[in-house]
C-alpha cells in the first residue's frame, strides 16, 4: 500500500490550498484517512482525520478555516485549507489505515509542502 500527497506549494496569508492523497496497492479496506504537519523545530502534529464513516476531527487551530473529506473510491481524501496564516507553513502528511492481503496496516505519505507568507 502506498499514499501519494499532492497539492502544496507557496501561498500568501488569507490565500487558500487544496491537498489530496490517494491510496493504492491491494487495499481490502480503508478506516481512518488524515493529515498531519510538522514545522521545523517542532513534532508532527494532527490536522484533520476522518473515518469511513465521514466522522471527522479538527485541530483546535484550524477549526473553521480547513476541510478534510472523503473522495467518493474512498480511497483518496482531501484536505482544503483556506485562510491560510504563516503559522500554518509547514509539511504536512497524509496517513491512512486499513486491512489489505496481509492484515491492518498503518501508511504515511511522503510530505507535501506548504509555505504562507505574510
Amino acid at each position: 500500500v502506498q499514499l501519494q500527497a499532492s497539492g502544496g506549494g507557496l501561498v500568501q496569508a488569507g490565500g487558500s490550498l487544496r491537498l489530496s492523497c490517494a491510496a493504492s496497492g491491494r487495499i481490502f479496506s480503508i478506516n481512518v484517512m488524515g493529515w498531519y504537519r510538522q514545522a521545523p523545530g517542532s513534532q508532527r502534529e494532527l490536522v484533520a482525520v476522518i473515518s469511513s464513516g465521514g466522522n471527522v476531527n479538527y485541530a483546535e487551530s484550524v477549526k473553521g478555516r480547513f476541510t478534510i473529506s472523503r473522495g467518493n473510491a474512498e480511497n483518496t481524501v482531501y484536505l482544503q485549507m483556506n485562510s491560510l496564516k504563516p503559522e500554518d507553513t509547514a509539511v504536512y502528511y497524509c496517513k491512512a489505515d486499513g486491512r489489505g492481503d496481509y492484515g491492518f496496516w498503518v501508511k504515511w505519505g511522503q510530505g507535501t509542502q506548504v509555505t504562507v507568507s505574510s
